[in-house]
């Protein structure tokens, strides 16, 4: 008799001892895989993100030059119409984030910058110049620099930045979703993002 309650409670032992440590491994395993899964849709959103548009601009350029003590003026003019295919990115190749697997948490340690790019076709029309003031290289250079003065300031005052961020922020919010339906906790530095809408935050 003594021997079957010996036995009996060796079985009982291993049993629970191998639950014990099945459980555990089930863990790491479960964890191992919404590692992985976290870290892949990181990858999924490391892409370029691209907002397109186009502006156009329409200015007079003069230029007049004082000669022979004043007395004479040679002039130049020009009507320069511009228009100029605008993008604005985020490389979020560029994007590093940093994995807490022991505490369930993504952090977000760096967002590129929004990059600008401006493409501008400029056109000469009416065009007209005295033999002692004609268009060089120095005029198309101050033209272009007031071009480019131009558009950025038209950027700026339109929405153009705005829908970039906004889809960038959709491409972040993919991170969030993966993060919290597997019950981890994302982090932009030392700030903790409870809801899609906070990362918008993180950009102002």
């Amino acid at each position: 008799m003594r021997r079957i309650l010996i036995l009996i409670t060796i079985i009982v032992l291993g049993i629970f001892t191998y639950l014990y440590f099945k459980d555990k491994s089930d863990q790491r395993a479960e964890l191992t895989q919404a590692t992985a899964l976290i870290e892949k849709e990181i990858k999924n959103v490391g892409k370029l993100i691209v907002t397109e548009g186009s502006f156009a601009q329409v200015f007079t350029y003069k230029d007049s030059k004082k000669m022979y003590l004043d007395i004479l003026t040679a002039n130049k003019k020009a009507l320069v119409v511009v228009n100029a295919k605008v993008t604005i990115a985020y490389d979020l190749r560029a994007l590093e984030t940093a994995v807490d697997v022991a505490n369930k948490t993504i952090t977000i340690t760096h967002i590129p910058k929004a990059e600008i790019n401006i493409n501008p076709d400029i056109e000469y029309y009416d065009v007209t110049q005295d033999y002692l003031n004609q268009f060089g290289a120095s005029d198309y250079n101050i033209i272009k620099k007031r071009v480019m003065e131009g558009l950025k300031k038209k950027i700026e005052a339109s929405e153009f930045r705005e829908n970039a961020e906004n889809r960038l922020i959709a491409e972040l919010s993919n991170i969030y979703v993966a993060v919290n339906t597997l019950g981890w906790t994302l982090k932009y530095n030392q700030t903790e993002i409870s809801n899609s809408k906070e990362l918008k935050n993180i950009l102002d």
